[in-house]
């Protein structure tokens, strides 16, 4: 049964971070390179932890003005509406599309604050050199990379109302300053994840059994 828990690193191998190939590891600080996609191999992605802090960090402080500020803007003769996020949900909501405004709640509000927790929980566990769960945290790692690119839900409802209301002349829709901050976000919390290596979730299990 404990055959089952011994990683690559300690049968001498090293997973590449683009194409997957396991590869044998000739040194302990892997310079050499994938045979099959030609990527420089690394036990474990450089500098990882400190990235991902920086593009979280940077994450968070763009989520407020995102929510805060109006994400879209539509005009007509009769009328001039400003929206945020929360408002426009509201506003679908109360007009009768129930399920829109569910979909757009969940995806621009609940999914980008879901990816910032998970992956403040992955960090700060990693740091920690913590042993709770791993299989769970890779799990929700997993997750966040899955349901990152429909966090921009938003931003392609305002593209798709742009370019279609571009026919009447009498009504106009453009993006606010709120969708540059929640892009930003989507974007900057792609990154965080990107650049998580989510092996360093098993290394505090390889140092146990070496103790």
């Amino acid at each position: 049964m404990s055959n089952l828990w011994i990683t690559a690193a300690e049968q001498g191998l090293c997973s590449c971070h683009v194409c997957g190939l396991l590869s044998k590891s000739h040194q302990a600080n892997l310079s050499g390179f994938c045979p099959r996609c030609g990527n420089r191999l690394h036990l474990r992605k450089n500098d990882s932890v400190v990235r991902c802090w920086a593009f979280l960090i940077s994450a968070y402080i763009l989520y407020i003005p995102a929510n805060l500020l109006t994400i879209m803007e539509t005009g007509s003769l009769f009328k001039h509406r400003k929206d945020t996020i929360m408002s426009g949900v509201v506003h679908l909501w109360k007009t009768g599309f129930e399920g829109i405004a569910a979909i757009v709640f969940i995806a621009s509000i609940m999914v980008p604050l879901f990816k910032l927790i998970v992956l403040t929980l992955l960090l700060v566990s990693v740091q920690r050199r913590s042993m709770w769960l791993i299989r769970q945290r890779t799990w929700l790692y997993r997750v966040v990379e899955l349901v990152g690119r429909w966090s921009m839900l938003d931003i392609y409802v305002v593209t798709i109302l742009a370019a279609v209301v571009q026919i009447q002349s009498l009504a106009t829709v453009t993006a606010g300053p709120g969708a540059i901050a929640f892009g930003a976000v989507v974007v900057l919390t792609m990154f965080s994840a990107l650049y998580f290596d989510p092996r360093l979730i098993w290394d505090p299990l390889q140092k146990k059994r070496t103790t």
